[in-house]
């Protein structure tokens, strides 16, 4: 399977050439325009790696940076930006951009630096997964490296938001534990829980229907009424 690539750009020709540069290297490619769309686009398929613009109409790139590596810290960043000052490029890379590319940028730079941020993501993947002393937690034929935040169900992995994961992580540390909805939100958001039901609920469910895409006939998350929510 190619790995796929998001380019956020609201620039119509750069985006077209970004993704001409990068589906004929055999990435595969999505586009998006605006900070709104390219988070978006991360809730329906999780790349590998995002080209952000900075300067987006709307919501701008260094929010949507935060908001990326809030619920995808997994993925690798480069910010694209005609501003070169030290200040700009310390500022993301301490918000945890991977790399920066100045514009106009040299596309063979591009391409290095690119494949720099995958080898980085990937050598990491392989370390923590091959050291042999980190922990898993399983149930089924699920499985969740805590210290990767990596989720694997009958072996595919699945990309899930940060929030998405510590509920999983939270249900499957004990099995056949019913937690509350209240007891779920005050260990995710870490606040006080004033009602905010709908919050449970819609993490929830979407957390079924990514592992339901993979395996449609099992169950993992049971709902026990008028209580909460348990691993069953």
């Amino acid at each position: 399977m190619a790995t796929l690539i998001l380019i956020v750009e609201d620039d119509g020709d750069i985006s077209q050439m970004l993704n001409e540069l990068l589906t004929g290297q055999g990435y595969e490619t999505m586009q998006a325009f605006s900070g709104t769309e390219a988070l978006l686009c991360l809730e329906k398929r999780v790349p590998e790696a995002v080209i952000l613009d900075l300067m987006l109409p709307g919501m701008d790139g260094e929010d949507v940076l935060r908001g990326i590596k809030e619920d995808y810290p997994r993925v690798g960043v480069i910010v694209s930006s005609a501003r070169d000052d030290v200040q700009t490029r310390v500022s993301l890379l301490r918000a945890g951009a991977d790399d920066y590319v100045v514009k106009p940028f040299d596309t063979e730079e591009l391409l290095a630096r690119l494949e720099a941020v995958l080898r980085r993501r990937t050598v990491s993947g392989e370390s923590v997964n091959s050291a042999g002393a980190q922990e898993v937690l399983t149930y089924k034929n699920l499985t969740i490296y805590p210290e990767s935040l990596q989720v694997q169900a009958a072996k595919q992995e699945v990309s899930l938001t940060k929030r998405e994961y510590m509920i999983l992580e939270l249900l499957m540390r004990h099995p056949g534990k019913v937690f509350t909805k209240s007891n779920i939100y005050e260990s995710v958001w870490n606040e006080e829980f004033l009602g905010e039901e709908n919050a449970v609920n819609v993490h929830i469910s979407n957390i079924r229907q990514k592992l339901a895409k993979i395996c449609p006939q099992e169950t993992y998350i049971q709902t026990v009424w008028g209580i909460g929510f348990k691993m069953g």
